[in-house]
């Protein structure tokens, strides 16, 4: 079993329940970790035999490009994006950081954290 991350994805999007967020729009940072059995690509250095992180990147950007009021339904659809278009992956861990969010106090962040398993 391997893991691979990728951490960091910044996305600019329109995601919020007040009308000035769909408006405006947030900086979002958004993390990815899947699991999965690695041991082929390992052996055979195959993109083929892997989880391209090309991809992740791919699906994490077009859904955040779709507004959603909740963080978490953004979440989801990349999880589940990921086990539809990816069959090698058995675990993955997304997690969606709303930066600066409008609520009224010093907050450097909010994130939602969604798991999903195979």
């Amino acid at each position: 079993m391997g893991i691979i991350k990728v951490e960091n994805i910044k996305c600019y999007a329109f995601h919020g329940c007040l009308e000035e967020e769909a408006r405006i729009g947030s900086d979002y940072r958004i993390d990815v970790i899947v699991k999965a059995d690695l041991t082929q690509s390992s052996r055979t250095d195959d993109l083929n035999d892997t989880v391209d992180y090309v991809l992740l990147n791919k699906i994490v950007k077009e859904e955040m490009n779709i507004r959603a009021k909740l963080l978490e339904v953004v979440a989801q659809r990349i999880l589940d994006r990921i086990f539809v278009e990816s069959g090698l992956v058995t675990e993955a861990e997304v997690a969606v950081s709303k930066l600066n969010p409008p609520i009224g106090g010093d907050v450097e962040k909010v994130t939602i954290l969604l798991q999903k398993t195979r």
